[in-house]
């Protein structure tokens, strides 16, 4: 196993006044973020995979600051699900295309794509209008089309919010078992506690009411 973390975050502060404890994050282990609304999960999210800079700390992947990398490929290799995403208003199997079409890469196969909306746990023809689909299928749909990419990272907001206990164990196994395969790395945000079993290290933020920090 390989000790080195892909992906390291030390003395991190973001928006002026949420501090974060170190973080390291390690290929074909799932880590759970857990914490209070307002604790500053999301804005984590948005530095763990670049969209956001902090204001001081220092920020790895692959043991080179993310600042000295190019963004745009850092972002095609940490992928961010969240709970609301962007889908084409056009079948599913449109958004396959057209989001390989943005990467500029060749699409994956009819086949292969049926292959990943089972995994999602999309019950759907490929077909479907994405306009049909509720909130938490619309997301599902997105984890299978990232999915699809291999990332190196993914991070996950509440993926089993919309499905029932049975239905989102077998989505997690689903998803833990790919990641461990393709060396791929899962961070998690959910309040589901029935999904720690699935995380090889958990992380809890707390805001401090005296001044907004965020510490474990």
């Amino acid at each position: 196993m390989n000790d080195t973390p892909i992906l390291s975050l030390t003395n991190i502060e973001a928006r002026g006044f949420i501090s974060y404890p170190d973080i390291h994050i390690f290929q074909k282990k799932v880590c759970l973020l857990k914490g209070e609304s307002g604790a500053g999960k999301s804005t984590l999210f948005q530095i763990l995979n670049g969209t956001l800079s902090p204001t001081k700390g220092e920020v790895l992947y692959n043991d080179r600051r993310v600042e000295e990398q190019n963004p745009l490929a850092l972002r095609k290799e940490i992928l961010l699900v969240s709970q609301s995403v962007f889908l084409f208003s056009e079948t599913i199997e449109a958004n396959f295309r057209k989001f390989y079409e943005y990467r500029e890469e060749e699409c994956i196969s009819i086949e292969k794509m049926r292959e990943y909306l089972e995994l999602s746990k999309i019950p759907r023809d490929l077909n479907t209008s994405c306009t049909e689909l509720s909130g938490g299928e619309r997301q599902r749909v997105f984890i299978a089309i990232c999915l699809s990419f291999l990332p190196k990272i993914l991070l996950l907001d509440e993926p089993t919010s919309a499905l029932d206990e049975e239905s989102a164990q077998a989505l997690m196994v689903n998803i833990c078992e790919f990641i461990k395969k393709h060396n791929m790395a899962l961070v998690l945000i959910s309040h589901d506690s029935q999904l720690s079993h699935f995380a090889d290290q958990e992380i809890v933020l707390k805001r401090q009411s005296a001044d907004g920090r965020i510490l474990t």
